[in-house]
């Protein structure tokens, strides 16, 4: 069995955690998600914990899942409390992003805005050259992160880009010719 799939995950206050049809729906302040539990795995709910085992002990098939199933029930508690956001930052001349609408438009270096639709649950703040992606589904904000990141991406040369917040850059020093000042 999954050494973290042994620990038990904590609801908190105002979370819901319900079970139909072998569907796990978790609904709490900011929204509700569904998980669909695959087959052979038991998810129960005791005194605000989660517990997740297995039907068969002898089963090789669903240890990896088991962990999932874990990691899904308390993401989905965790996003519906208080939910997630990553932050990506614009660093160059002239990058700027502006929320339009449902749209978020972004001038990168190319000769035309990029737009970027916005998927069911997230949404778009833009402050200071900096981009948050927030919302319940930890998946979706992430993926839409890396969507956005993935327009443009951090060069390691002058470090221009999309990047996320804290994220570092390897930096290349150029051409060897023009660091030492050597002619031809």
């Amino acid at each position: 069995m999954s050494k973290l799939a042994k620990k038990p995950v904590i609801i908190k206050e105002g979370v819901n955690v319900t079970i139909e049809n072998g569907t796990l729906k978790v609904s709490g302040p900011k929204g509700v998600l569904a998980f669909k539990i695959p087959e052979g795995v038991v998810v129960k709910v005791t005194n605000g914990q989660g517990i997740v085992t297995i039907l068969e002990k002898n089963t090789e098939d669903l240890k990896p899942v088991l962990g999932l199933t874990r990691a899904m029930l308390a993401n989905m508690v965790t996003g519906v409390y208080s939910g997630f956001e990553k932050k990506l930052e614009l660093s160059g001349v002239g990058y700027r992003a502006q929320v339009s609408g449902n749209d978020l438009s972004l001038s990168v270096g190319f000769s035309h805005p990029v737009k970027i639709a916005k998927a069911p649950g997230i949404n778009f703040e833009v402050a200071d050259n900096i981009i948050t992606v927030s919302g319940i589904d930890k998946d979706s904000v992430g993926s839409m992160a890396a969507e956005i990141r993935a327009i443009q991406p951090r060069e390691p040369y002058k470090g221009k880009g999309i990047g996320y917040v804290g994220e570092r850059i390897r930096r290349k020093a150029g051409k060897a010719a023009k660091t030492l000042g050597a002619t031809k």
